[in-house]
């Protein structure tokens, strides 16, 4: 249905994870029995996560990690990792700037130039350990740099950026915008690409041979595009959107496309309804910056953060809360939702009775404004539980 916002200009009512719930269905399961593996191309993985592609987040070392525990890590190929041999000091550097300077700072530390030979090594860092090796380029460098993701034997690359289109328009004629048609389907690996947040960007980009589409605009805790440009829908609204357009593909060419919720959760819960929204997975960057073997010393920032002219992020704080096994996969030590992520999407599955992640995808959500406060003013006035 949708809302007149003034003469001449309507528009859809959008909801984000706080606007609703999932409703228990008639049975229930033990959580044992639930099964939240994940297949993407040729890959399985015991956890529907990637870490997102921030460099506070995903270093070789807890790709490795994340890999260990049943996920995917994703690392930024323009990031830190591929500017500095030695990234101690500058993460160090970046933990100490006062929030005042932290932006124009990291403009600073971001003009490094990449180095081509550190995108082969960091991808055999993480390979040579004897997980799944992921790695994201933007579509502006991703025809500069992608020999070398080949040569390394990456095994998925995701093209990302704020919004990524399948159709990208430029009167500069020196200008020739990267043919992701063309770049898909003659490259050698699987590509994710992204970001997009409705049901024609997703189906545009799915047309083009992705094998998942990366589903959000802004809802990231360290993300200021909203703000910024003005721009973005609330992720159960774009997530749902996305996943009709996987219905749709479906129907017209038989190829199922995977759609991966990226951003904007924080617990549990909310990974929980990112998948009964209708994504196969999500990507997550702020709860697993709070690791203690996270690279960002507790710090969290986005890959549009340090945009030599127009800055799209902050570095923002996530805390040391846990490792990231604790985080992952638990045993939690709070109560609040935001450690033992995967077990709570275990658990919420078994409690409203569904089995699989593509059964899970069917549950029945509603609006529910009050879910986030109804019988929780303790709660709230004790800065305890969901009152933090």
């Amino acid at each position: 249905m949708e809302v007149e916002i003034g003469i001449g200009k309507s528009g859809r009512r959008a909801y984000g994870f706080d606007d609703i719930a999932i409703v228990p269905s008639r049975r229930t399961r033990d959580p044992e029995d639930v099964d939240i593996s994940w297949e993407i191309d040729a890959f399985k993985f015991d956890l529907p996560l990637v870490a997102s592609a921030m460099d506070g987040v995903v270093s070789p070392k807890t790709a490795i990690e994340i890999g260990r525990l049943g996920g995917l890590g994703c690392l930024n190929l323009e990031g830190l990792w591929t500017r500095y041999e030695d990234t101690d000091s500058v993460f160090d550097e970046i933990a100490e700037l006062d929030p005042e300077k932290a932006t124009r700072r990291m403009q600073e530390l971001y003009q490094e130039p990449i180095k081509d030979e550190l995108i082969g090594k960091r991808i055999r860092e993480i390979k040579d350990a004897g997980v799944r090796a992921c790695a994201s380029l933007t579509p502006q460098r991703v025809e500069q740099f992608s020999k070398y993701v080949l040569e390394a034997e990456l095994d998925l690359l995701v093209v990302q950026g704020t919004v990524v289109s399948a159709e990208h328009v430029s009167k500069d004629p020196a200008r020739q915008p990267l043919n992701l048609k063309k770049f898909i389907r003659e490259y050698e690996i699987p590509v994710i690409v992204g970001g997009c947040a409705s049901y024609s960007t997703a189906l545009h980009l799915m047309r083009t041979g992705a094998v998942g589409v990366l589903v959000g605009v802004g809802p990231g805790h360290a993300c200021t595009s909203r703000g910024v440009l003005g721009i973005g829908v609330p992720q159960a609204t774009a997530i749902a959107d996305a996943a009709g357009a996987r219905i749709r593909h479906l129907d017209e060419t038989g190829v199922y496309v995977h759609v991966i919720a990226d951003g904007g959760m924080r617990t549990g819960g909310d990974v929980a309804k990112a998948i009964a929204c209708g994504a196969d997975a999500v990507m997550i960057g702020s709860p697993l910056a709070s690791a203690y073997e996270a690279p960002g010393r507790g710090y969290h920032w986005g890959m549009a953060t340090f945009h030599p002219s127009l800055p799209r992020g902050a570095r923002v704080y996530a805390g040391q809360k846990g490792t990231m096994e604790e985080i992952v996969s638990g045993p939690a030590h709070e109560n609040d939702g935001t450690l033992n992520l995967f077990g709570a999407l275990r658990t919420s599955m078994a409690t409203t009775g569904y089995e699989t992640v593509k059964e899970f995808q069917k549950a029945e959500v509603m609006v529910a404004p009050s879910l986030q406060t109804e019988g929780k003013s303790l709660q709230r006035a004790q800065g305890i539980g969901m009152g933090r």
